[in-house]
């Protein structure tokens, strides 16, 4: 009892500090999920991290424009999300008072931890700021799965103009079987619209089956649910930090 009370800084619960990791592991939990989604985009060349002058893309293939900075948040967030671990099995574990164990561990943990996530918000916000964007490929991949994801609307509008919604809803779904062996088996492009357009049951002309694709008539309320979060999530936060990232710039060297 008489050490507890002369060295009370020595006994404060070690799950403080599973609380400081935790915090920082679910950082790196977000940055990584970011990052994979990147990577992912990239590969669809959708999306392209910014591409510094001089920087080699790969040593093997020439054109390739590896997505380095996400690769790298990735690993430094794996690193951080192990390191979480360490101070629950420490407040697990604890001796009555504290043992040299406990100490050598925090000042390996609590640090890195701190440093590693420092290293992926640098890498974070040059992505995000400097990220290129391809907006033709973009819309040339989903214009090639949307007929697939827009059979319900062309199944209504057929329907509207009197077809049998039972027997329409059977031959969309043959056509969406041979329209995606076409593309994934013949390696072809989806020719579903034009499977419906000349089957006469359901009434409609190729021109209509387009404007029932009409990408901004299948999203619903996602336009301005983004905006709404921007406006009442993101907009607020940006405005009390202004002073700390007003001036801020981030270099990476790849």
């Amino acid at each position: 009892m008489i050490k507890y009370i002369r060295f009370p800084g020595q006994t404060y619960t070690r799950k403080l500090d599973t609380r400081v990791l935790s915090v920082l592991s679910q950082i790196a939990q977000s940055c990584s999920k970011f990052a994979n989604d990147m990577r992912l985009l990239q590969h669809e060349k959708e999306l392209e991290e910014p591409f510094e002058k001089g920087q080699i893309g790969s040593s093997a293939m020439a054109y390739k424009r590896n997505p380095m900075r996400s690769e790298r948040i990735n690993s430094l967030a794996r690193h951080v999300m192990t390191l979480s671990m360490d101070p629950t099995i420490t407040a697990a574990t604890q001796w009555l008072e504290r043992t040299l164990d406990d100490s050598a561990n925090k000042r390996i943990c609590i640090p890195e931890g701190f440093l590693a996530v420092d290293a992926i918000l640098i890498l974070y916000a040059n992505i995000s700021k400097n990220i290129v964007v391809y907006e033709n490929v973009i819309k040339t991949n989903m214009m090639q799965e949307l007929p697939f994801m827009a059979t319900e609307e062309i199944l209504m509008n057929a329907v509207l103009k009197g077809g049998d919604r039972q027997e329409l809803h059977e031959k969309i779904r043959v056509y969406s079987m041979e329209a995606g062996k076409q593309v994934k088996e013949l390696g072809k492009p989806n020719d579903l619209v034009e499977r419906i357009a000349k089957d006469e049951t359901f009434g409609l002309t190729k021109e209509e089956i387009m404007q029932a694709l009409n990408p901004s008539h299948l999203c619903g309320r996602a336009p301005a649910q983004v905006v709404d979060f921007i406006k009442e999530r993101v907009n607020p936060v940006l405005d009390k930090y202004s002073d700390l990232i007003k001036d801020m710039e981030v270099e990476v060297k790849v």
